[in-house]
């Protein structure tokens, strides 16, 4: 999704989960589902590369069937941005950046902070609700690594901007695609397979460490 498509100076697309916000919001769902340690477990191992991302992301939502369609709102309420992701994002629109988040997560919970982070362009799973419960099951496109990558490069074609003239933000394995398109890479709260090859780490968990690294 995008306000406009006027011409930018650069975009810069983060991650959310971990990255944008300090939670996995899969694990804060599991909280209700009382299913946390197992959905924290194969989160772990999705991140590190361990395990194939659709597959694990299907296992995690299963544990979420039959809840009440409110949690979504309840856990939107645990969210917490951050340090430092309002004054980034803020620095990059005042260069005449735009901002993009893409999610493994759910769009339920992403669409809310797009609006709060005022972010440009943003993209995530869907949760399958039937009859105000969650079913366990998410509809439409599963956005996995490549589709990723796929979002950055979409999102840089509406602005007319070169690859090299983007950034990308992430921690996990599921990030790597976009990071290796993107003209930066940068790991925040990375897992060892991104600190071993993005372009520039972050080791403090502030994201106002980016703003240095736009280079305006």
């Amino acid at each position: 999704m995008t306000k406009d498509q006027h011409p930018t100076r650069l975009l810069v697309v983060f991650d959310v989960d971990s990255t944008l916000i300090e939670q996995e919001v899969i694990e804060l769902l599991a909280d209700f589902a009382g299913k946390r340690a197992e959905v924290e477990a194969v989160t772990a191992r999705a991140m590190a590369g361990e395990l194939d991302f659709t597959g694990s992301l299907r296992a995690r939502v299963a544990v979420l069937k039959g809840l009440p369609e409110s949690v979504i709102t309840e856990t939107l309420s645990n969210l917490t941005l951050t340090p430092g992701a309002l004054e980034a994002v803020n620095y990059i629109h005042s260069v005449g950046g735009k901002v993009g988040a893409v999610s493994g997560g759910f769009i339920e919970l992403l669409a809310p902070l797009a609006a709060k982070l005022n972010l440009d362009f943003y993209r995530a799973n869907q949760l399958e609700v039937v009859e105000g419960y969650l079913t366990g099951n998410v509809t439409g496109v599963i956005i996995d690594k490549p589709a990723k990558a796929d979002a950055l490069r979409e999102w840089a074609e509406v602005l007319h901007l070169p690859l090299g003239q983007t950034i990308a933000v992430g921690d996990g394995a599921n990030d790597l695609d976009m990071m290796e398109v993107a003209g930066l890479s940068v790991g925040f709260n990375a897992k060892p397979k991104v600190r071993a090859r993005a372009d520039v780490l972050i080791a403090r968990n502030d994201l106002r460490d980016l703003i240095p690294l736009i280079g305006f």
